[in-house]
């Protein structure tokens, strides 16, 4: 018998006695570490008073088989947590900071403006499940691509205070694949030619491109190795389990020269042609697991294991064929790859390929990949329940353990939206479903820095027992955010809630606004609610000004609401813009146009006064990640085209656009008024309007020289977001039809 069989069947044998109590997931990381790491969380987040906190880390304690944590007064002025792990005694200190000292701390801001005296307290809580999932493949590319150690320090803090326990740690993996393809004699440029540059790694390592932004340096390996290495001590150390990625199958192309009867498969994406396209190993193929297990032991060699790992096969990408055995089969030689270097291996999968190619996976097929591996030793992440949940079509991934999950974003777009009805419920009813194998909750956006209200408060759904008062909630979110209870701002959150948070359909309608998609005269608009309530929630929002003028959050929340407001003003211009082009009104249209043009000068100056809406941090934070002067070109463009293009040729154009100060003025206004301006020349001389040819040059002479442009922008902010704020709503809300 193989290594790999002898492996298989043990694993088998394991699975069918242990059944999916998945005990192998659990930290190592020894109680006082943890405590001492908790205890520094800690004295991050509020200095001046980290003394005044006992910090306990200790397994035993458990309630009817559930973590919990304890908090509790133990003298006048200390107040001891107590939990499972680190991980859930940051909990406890974050559920105290929330619901005892009224403070807040999200992605952008905090509010931490907390109490001489703290109150008294004795309190146990109980967390739902033993797993609590965070991110999605994507967010390494649309969020932390060009992030470095101060960054990710201070979003540990936040997983681990939101209780999140099994998270991804991709950072550094190609460093191990070159490693890997230069022990198989790949030369330096057929390695360049696979790797694809920082922004878009994500899609690589899925198998949908290759080499497109790239090549990568030995510098910037080295580097990701490092941080890797910070990363994954300090999630260890806090008790959360990183999970590595594992080899997925995909390989370079050139492999070819090496291995001349090597079995691959050139798959396509989304238009990318030929050069792009990733190459796919057969899972019949002998050299699947020979090129796997070189891989998942120098990675384990490097990092350590917890013996949780990730892998998608095929995210976005048709399987080759129907033929059951082949789809089994390449779940067994992923599964496989995995437990020849360790047989205690868990692999993690997104259920996206479910979701995407719906027609293409059936009940039949999607049971052959699901069963390929014992039961127990796949935790399937479900990953959009809010919306396309696939947990009920195939009976609760027949047997394999999932987590439920919110994905909500795609791309980092911006444009409030939210399920929070969705979520307050559906979790709950999941896992009191008869035969749910549902075993935890998770957060998978592809991009953060957006709604931070509905991560919250999907975050807490790993600890309340049942669902929240929606209203009281929000209410106290405002109240936290902002640091004291205001009418006007309570009324504001009241009717976001009632409109742009209570989308409960299955429209993909996520930050497509008129003013930041491709000019074209065949858009289509649709809301989920009434935009009059947007309105005059930002009416109610200016009115609390007096009291919140300098807080963060008020200030942050009242830019993202001045930008959904004139997006949505955008939207109706837009409409009238169309009418009476039909209408062949030219004066009308031009005028028309002229005031539509003007919404962007606004729209870039209430994004220009708050740091979380610059063109300019995204731009800086790539160039400055880079090595030398022809890397920051390089990452410059990346980061460019990631926001644009999306490809050479616009294969996924505006997937990722932003609403930011710079992207506004220089790259979404300049696009409508080339487009308005060639459907005024059409109207003036009675001329039919080439829509095809005007996108081909916008395409040529906007977007394109957009990616290769080097034009600086500041990463500070410009103006006063209240004075910038109540300068717009005193131009346009006379013209608010409400």
């Amino acid at each position: 018998m193989t290594k790999i069989n002898y492996f298989y069947f043990l694993s088998i044998f394991l699975t069918s006695t242990l059944c999916y109590d998945l005990d192998d997931i659990k930290t190592k990381t020894n109680p006082t570490t943890q405590s001492n790491a908790v205890l520094e969380l800690i004295q991050r987040i509020i200095p001046d008073r980290a003394e005044d906190f006992i910090v306990e880390v200790n397994p035993n304690l458990m309630l009817n088989g559930k973590e919990l944590f304890h908090i509790e007064s133990v003298t006048s002025d200390k107040i001891k947590i107590s939990g499972t792990t680190g991980v859930v005694a940051a909990t406890g200190f974050n559920y105290y900071l929330k619901y005892y000292l009224n403070s807040h701390v999200s992605w952008e801001i905090s509010q931490l403006n907390v109490p001489k005296v703290f109150p008294k307290i004795n309190l146990t809580n109980t967390l739902n499940d033993k797993l609590r999932y965070y991110q999605n493949v994507c967010t390494t590319s649309y969020s932390f691509v060009w992030w470095n150690w101060k960054n990710w320090e201070k979003h540990i803090d936040w997983m681990a205070m939101n209780s999140f326990n099994l998270v991804l740690a991709f950072n550094g993996q190609e460093a191990i694949w070159k490693r890997i393809y230069e022990k198989l004699n790949l030369t330096r440029s057929e390695i360049d030619d696979q790797f694809t540059g920082p922004a878009f790694l994500s899609w690589e390592r899925m198998g949908n491109i290759k080499k497109w932004g790239g090549p990568l340096s030995q510098e910037f390996h080295q580097n990701s190795l490092t941080l890797q290495k910070q990363i994954i001590t300090r999630m260890r150390n806090l008790g959360i389990i990183p999970i590595l990625p594992a080899f997925s199958g995909y390989v370079p192309k050139a492999i070819k020269r090496i291995y001349p009867s090597i079995n691959i498969t050139s798959m396509k994406w989304n238009q990318f042609n030929e050069d792009y396209q990733a190459s796919l190993l057969d899972p019949f193929d002998h050299h699947f697991q020979e090129i796997g297990d070189l891989y998942m032991y120098e990675m384990i060699k490097e990092f350590g294991t917890d013996h949780v790992y990730s892998a998608d096969t095929f995210n976005e990408i048709i399987p080759p064929t129907t033929n059951l055995d082949y789809i089994k089969r390449a779940g067994e030689a992923v599964y496989e790859a995995m437990i020849y270097t360790d047989p205690k291996a868990i692999w993690v999968m997104q259920n996206w390929l479910f979701v995407n190619a719906f027609l293409y996976w059936t009940p039949n097929r999607a049971k052959a990949l699901l069963t390929s591996i014992p039961i127990g030793k796949m935790i399937v992440l479900d990953l959009q329940s809010e919306q396309y949940p696939q947990y009920d079509r195939f009976q609760s991934y027949f047997g394999q353990p999932f987590i439920w999950c919110m994905l909500h974003n795609f791309g980092g777009t911006l444009g409030m939206f939210g399920s929070p009805q969705i979520i307050n419920q559906k979790s709950f009813d999941a896992r009191r479903k008869n035969g749910s194998t549902m075993v935890g909750t998770g957060l998978t956006p592809e991009g953060i820095f957006q709604n931070y209200v509905i991560y919250e408060l999907m975050a807490e759904m790993a600890f309340r027992q049942n669902p929240v008062d929606l209203n009281l909630w929000f209410k106290n979110y405002a109240v936290r955010r902002y640091g004291k209870f205001n009418e006007d701002a309570t009324q504001s959150w009241m009717l976001l809630l009632s409109s742009v948070y209570n989308f409960q359909g299955l429209q993909r309608v996520r930050g497509k606004y008129t003013m930041n998609i491709s000019p074209s005269t065949r858009i289509t608009i649709n809301y989920w609610y009434n935009p009059c309530d947007v309105y005059q929630a930002w009416n109610n929002l200016l009115k609390a000004s007096d009291d919140f003028k300098d807080n963060p959050g008020y200030k942050h929340d009242l830019v993202d609401l001045t930008r959904q407001v004139i997006q949505l003003i955008g939207d109706n211009m837009y409409k009238e813009i169309i009418f009476v082009y039909k209408r062949k009104d030219t004066e009308s249209f031009n005028n028309s146009i002229s005031t539509f043009l003007t919404l962007f000068d606004d729209l870039d100056d209430i994004l220009a006064t708050n740091e979380n809406f610059l063109l300019g941090s995204w731009i800086n934070a790539a160039k400055n990640a880079s090595n030398s002067y022809n890397e920051s070109k390089l990452f410059e463009f990346n980061a460019r085209n990631q926001i644009t293009l999306w490809g050479p040729n616009g294969e996924i154009k505006d997937y990722a656009s932003k609403q930011w100060s710079g992207m506004v003025k220089d790259y979404f206004k300049p696009r409508w008024n080339y487009f308005l301006t060639a459907m005024l020349k059409a109207l003036e001389t009675k001329t039919p309007f080439d829509q095809n040819g005007v996108r081909a040059k916008i395409f040529k002479e906007i977007e394109q020289p957009f990616s290769f442009d080097t034009k600086s922008y500041p990463e500070i902010p410009f103006g006063n977001t209240v004075e910038v704020a109540k300068r717009i709503y005193n131009k346009w809300w006379s013209q608010i039809n409400c």
